[in-house]
């Protein structure tokens, strides 16, 4: 199935999410209101909120009751992105000014801790003790990878393990927890939910990476952004980790810091695309990809399934 029936299929029940979004960042504070509504509006695909929703097709589906995990796990994904910007000092994403640029630092971080606080409010209508605990799980895990970021910055001695792990946490395990969340608020068995979470961290280990490899190879037009930016600021991902396998190019990359120039920064990117390491990355990503679609085929079989393959297709081949 084509990605945009899917979402043209779900169109009604996104739209109550987005509703659900805009009344949870509410606030009697009129910048804390503004700054979280900016985030909202510039949008994204949604891919957290729509997996959710396939999850709970495993179950007994109710929308008015699954909208709340729904927003809730898009909400804690909106709040580390505000943190993120923060610290990557990022002026534009999608295409529009960051709340930390549209405003400040002290505001961003405010807003940030609001969003999450949001987040929380929205999960306490999912009356579920093991739904609490993996939520809590996934956002403990996700301000580890955030600090561990933080200090892997510049450092080109890492490993693969090193952003393997780093990457579960900050993307792959809220991709997963979406996906089992949804199953459990729709009162899915535990072996399909269990199954689902495994699903997804995989698919957020392919959805990762890709985005990795699409800063370097995707057009600033199609990024949102300029190219290139996560090794201007200083994150060392899977295609710069496979180039500094040679040694001329570790000496070229291990030199880049916070103030290099646009131009050593396109000379790395058009060394980097000449090689085969994007070819490399991609051969990761399928993997991970492949490993989504062969647990997919161990969940009960139905239309909901299908869309779940066609999304995990999606995010593993995606071009930007």
């Amino acid at each position: 199935m084509n990605i945009k029936l899917i979402y043209a299929r779900l169109k009604a029940d996104i739209d109550l999410i987005e509703k659900e979004l805009e009344q949870a960042v509410g606030s009697s504070s009129a910048i804390l209101e503004e700054a979280s509504v900016h985030l909202l509006q510039a949008g994204g695909k949604r891919i957290r909120p729509v997996m959710l929703l396939l999850g709970a097709k495993f179950g007994d589906y109710d929308i008015h009751r699954v909208k709340y995990a729904a927003a809730s796990l898009e909400l804690i994904h909106m709040a580390s992105l505000v943190h993120d910007d923060v610290i990557d000092d990022a002026v534009i994403r999608r295409g529009k000014h960051t709340v930390k640029a549209e405003w400040d630092n002290r505001i961003a971080m405010y807003a940030g801790d609001y969003i999450f606080a949001a987040a929380l409010d929205s999960m306490t209508k999912i009356d579920d003790v093991e739904a609490h605990r993996i939520l809590s799980r996934t956002m403990t895990e996700l301000c580890i990878g955030e600090i561990v970021q933080i200090q892997d910055k510049y450092r080109y001695d890492q490993h693969l393990r090193d952003y393997l792990r780093r990457i579960k946490r900050k993307t792959a395990i809220l991709i997963a927890a979406s996906c089992q969340l949804g199953a459990i608020s729709a009162g899915a068995p535990a072996s399909v939910h269990r199954k689902l979470y495994e699903f997804g961290y995989n698919v957020g280990m392919s959805f990762q990476i890709t985005d990795d490899i699409l800063d370097f190879t995707a057009s600033e037009k199609e990024l949102g952004k300029p190219a290139g930016g996560d090794l201007l600021q200083g994150n060392i991902t899977l295609p710069v980790l496979y180039a500094m396998q040679d040694n001329e190019m570790r000496t070229r990359i291990s030199s880049i810091h916070a103030h290099s120039s646009r131009e050593e920064i396109d000379d790395i990117i058009a060394r980097l695309k000449s090689s085969d390491v994007i070819e490399q990355s991609h051969a990761l990503s399928r993997r991970y990809l492949d490993r989504a679609l062969m647990i997919l085929t161990e969940l009960p079989e139905g239309r909901h399934r299908n869309s779940l393959r066609d999304i995990a297709h999606f995010i593993g081949k995606r071009k930007y």
